[in-house]
């Protein structure tokens, strides 16, 4: 399940879906991963993307999405995540039972890897946290009395921002999508 943070201002976004801005690579480097094509997801020449097509192509390889925050505040009106205060978070407990087969949850950056890990009944220090393109055991516990056990034996990766702010190469965000993916068999 992929898991990125909170969108932009309604103003930038170019479809309602995940990742709406279209001057986010994240629709190209999926684009580029599965399809060698950064405009597979992108609507003729506009200047948006397809979402029923991202919807498709997401549910036929079993790739789900769920931001890591329900509620935030963007302090400079920017989409960056440096300036979002997180007010609510993802509440997983209503999530993870919608995908029993969730095995691994990606992060699409370092505030949304910040918001899982404090998640956790004893979150790590920051130092701890997987570094990009790493991955680490997920001891999430059930916050509800209904539930004790782990949840699935999850595992954490870190992937790189598909921000154009976040400073790499978009080959190099491509290439350490297609690694994740081909670790998860979905290539």
């Amino acid at each position: 399940m992929m898991m990125g943070t909170f969108p932009p201002t309604a103003d930038k976004w170019a479809m309602s879906f995940h990742y709406p801005n279209f001057y986010n690579d994240m629709w190209r480097i999926y684009g580029r991963v599965f399809f060698d094509d950064a405009d597979y997801f992108r609507v003729e020449d506009e200047k948006r993307f397809d979402p029923e097509r991202i919807r498709a192509f997401m549910f036929e390889r079993g790739i789900a999405s769920c931001p890591t925050v329900k509620q935030a505040i963007r302090e400079t009106g920017n989409a960056s995540d440096k300036n979002l205060t997180v007010v609510t978070r993802v509440d997983l407990d209503s999530i993870l039972p919608q995908v029993p087969q969730v095995k691994t949850l990606f992060t699409t950056g370092g505030k949304a890897t910040e918001v899982l890990m404090s998640l956790l009944e004893t979150p790590p220090a920051k130092s701890k946290y997987p570094k990009t393109n790493q991955s680490m055991d997920y001891p999430y516990q059930w916050q509800t009395d209904e539930q004790t056990s782990s949840v699935n034996d999850l595992t954490l990766y870190r992937l790189p921002s598909t921000s154009r702010a976040y400073p790499l190469a978009l080959d190099k965000k491509v290439a350490a999508y297609r690694e994740f993916f081909e670790k998860m068999g979905k290539l």
